[in-house]
């Protein structure tokens, strides 16, 4: 149960705050309504109270999960990915869209550690720079910083200049 004001992840969009909670009416029976706004894009989306679990909604990660994410991130020892690019897009896509802040710094560290390979492709760039812009927002949130020092952070990871 949120609360207005609350912040939360709503998944393939990021981080949002409850701006009301809202009865309506549909088809005839009345539903509570979560009213998020979307931070990164100021897009507003209603979320049926007894549909949270079902749409992946959930908390902000706490900071000792942190270390969690950062440690994915870090991780080498990744068998290597000999998929076409379309099936690994696909793959990523599924992974953003669950929602999981550990299988969204799946797809970063994946598309980072590609780059040093090989030229992404625009697909690949727009995706990298989705992961990237989830990321960004949730952990600089959770560990109480600005998203200049989590991309900081991250471009130590990854040894970008």
């Amino acid at each position: 149960m949120f609360n207005v004001g609350d912040l939360a992840v709503y998944p393939a969009h990021g981080v949002g705050r409850i701006e009301a909670i809202e009865t309506r009416e549909i088809s005839g029976e009345k539903q509570d309504f979560y009213i998020m706004k979307i931070l990164e894009s100021n897009m507003i989306i209603m979320i049926p109270v007894n549909n949270v679990e079902s749409v992946g909604l959930r908390d902000i990660i706490d900071e000792e999960e942190v270390a969690r994410v950062y440690e994915i991130m870090k991780l080498r020892d990744i068998p290597a990915d000999n998929q076409t690019w379309n099936r690994r897009y696909r793959d990523y896509m599924e992974k953003i869209k669950t929602g999981s802040v550990y299988e969204v710094a799946e797809v970063l560290r994946d598309l980072y550690l590609m780059r040093v390979e090989k030229e992404l492709s625009f697909g690949e760039r727009k995706m990298l720079d989705t992961a990237e812009t989830l990321l960004l927002k949730e952990l600089s949130i959770a560990k109480k910083t600005d998203e200049d020092a989590i991309m900081s952070d991250i471009k130590i990871m990854f040894n970008i200049e």
